[in-house]
């Protein structure tokens, strides 16, 4: 199982915009990827509706994990993704 804990550097948090381009990238990674705030449930993180429920905002540190085929650089891609600001995008 690959894991990995970042902070969202979206001023916005994973909402609208930045949690439409999260959720099409995950989508496309070879492995099923979930994400999750400290103390919550894990959702998909390919689904839309499933992101808007986290609550995460700037700041928040959110974990990912995958496991199975390229699990590792699913992760990694989508951590990459989230410690960008994708408002600015």
């Amino acid at each position: 199982m690959a894991e990995r804990t970042v902070s969202i550097a979206s001023k916005s948090g994973l909402h609208a915009r930045p949690a439409t381009i999260f959720s099409k990238a995950a989508a496309e990674q070879p492995a099923q990827v979930t994400i999750e705030k400290v103390g919550g449930s894990p959702v998909q993180a390919s689904s839309m509706l499933m992101l808007m429920t986290l609550g995460a905002g700037n700041g928040d540190e959110v974990t990912l994990r995958a496991e199975g085929e390229g699990a590792e650089e699913s992760v990694n891609a989508l951590a990459e993704l989230l410690e960008k600001d994708l408002d600015a995008e």
